[in-house]
């Protein structure tokens, strides 16, 4: 899709350029047409009449979708006017300003985007050599996705409909609006040591499978604590967790984990707590730059966390204000026949540091105290 078709774009003898289209060959329109489920029908501008939306929202759902303009090439399908027409429907019906649908198109597109790219690799991976000689590539992936697909879209959808149970959930418990958007939360990074050498030692298919080791341990361990991966960068980890004690929990997790693994390189973990906005599934905020910050100064296999975390550790009971005090309730507990204190973290305050952009701040290492484990 263009932004309009007036020209435009147009080169010297008033042409349209168009990109050249992928799918020139048979195969890969057969391919093509059995994931859209429909053929090719509309240029954009006749997607667009059908639709009954005009060319430039068209375009610009089109592009908030990560798609390439494609000229007034006949590439489009009757699933592509009937997802410009639900989208102007909501829009006219009240239900979604226009810019929060170009938003609806951008973090769906940008989601299931990767998500496409993953699948089709996996699928594609151990198939390098064709089952028979002479076989393309094509033809090789065409059965694969004809069997995978019918499955593949019900639990996506199924997948898709738990997440937004569960983010529906996290709605209704926020205490009033504002914390909905700007909420506070734990953040952590966890950053693999020396990645950028190891890049530079290791084949890209070792390194592949080391990355997704990495990811997938991180983000099985984060779900299983009650955590929220907000995203993965290839030798880091993003997640959040709505307390500091979770959050704590999951980086020593984390720590312990790799560093059992042999295979694994040396992990640090930074965390903050605080106000948080939250857009698209990411977060942003002074309390994310400063979790980052700390990851990139925290010693190897260990855990650094800003001095807001280590104060809502203490006010909710899972960490001694020091360990003299610790020893203090101990002793008076013992005193008096009763249990001490079972905290699960300790924490000591390291020495004050500037970091680039926020001024001094104190750190604290976080480590596990006593027998939990």
């Amino acid at each position: 899709m263009t932004v309009d078709d007036t020209g435009s774009g147009a080169d010297g003898d008033g042409r349209v350029d168009e990109p050249a289209d992928p799918a020139d060959d048979p195969l890969a329109l057969r391919l093509e047409g059995l994931i859209l489920g429909a053929e090719r029908r509309y240029t954009p501008f006749q997607a667009a009449r059908s639709a009954g939306v005009s060319m430039e929202l068209a375009s610009r759902f089109w592009r908030a979708m990560g798609f390439a303009d494609i000229g007034q090439a006949k590439a489009l399908t009757e699933a592509d006017v009937l997802a410009l027409r639900r989208l102007a429907g909501l829009v006219e019906a009240g239900l979604l300003s226009e810019a929060m649908a170009v938003q609806v198109a951008r973090s769906t597109g940008q989601t299931t985007a990767r998500l496409a790219e993953w699948q089709m690799d996996s699928f594609l991976e151990g198939l390098t050599e064709p089952p028979e000689p002479g076989m393309t590539r094509t033809e090789v992936t065409y059965p694969i996705v004809e069997l995978l697909l019918p499955e593949l879209e019900e639990f996506l959808v199924y997948v898709w409909r738990r997440q937004l149970a569960a983010s529906a959930g996290r709605v209704v418990q926020a205490t009033d609006d504002e914390e909905m958007v700007d909420r506070r939360l734990a953040v952590g990074f966890a950053d693999l040591v020396g990645f950028t050498r190891l890049t530079r030692r290791m084949e890209e298919e070792e390194l592949g499978e080391l990355v997704e080791a990495f990811e997938t341990t991180a983000a099985d361990l984060i779900a299983a604590r009650g955590g929220r991966l907000v995203k993965t960068l290839g030798d880091e980890v993003l997640y959040a967790a709505d307390d500091a004690g979770t959050a704590a929990e999951i980086a020593l997790r984390l720590i312990e984990t790799m560093a059992g693994d042999e295979t694994m390189p040396e992990l640090r973990v930074g965390m903050a707590f605080g106000t948080v906005t939250t857009r698209m599934g990411d977060v942003f905020g002074t309390t994310v730059n400063l979790a980052s910050r700390l990851t990139s100064i925290a010693p190897r296999d260990a855990v650094l966390v800003d001095t807001a975390f280590a104060e809502e550790l203490i006010r909710t009971g899972d960490a001694p204000a020091s360990e003299a005090a610790a020893a203090e309730e101990a002793a008076a507990a013992e005193k008096e026949g009763e249990e001490p204190p079972a905290y699960r973290f300790a924490l000591q305050p390291m020495w004050q540091r500037p970091v680039r952009g926020l001024g001094v701040v104190e750190p604290w290492l976080l480590t596990r105290r006593g027998t939990d484990a």
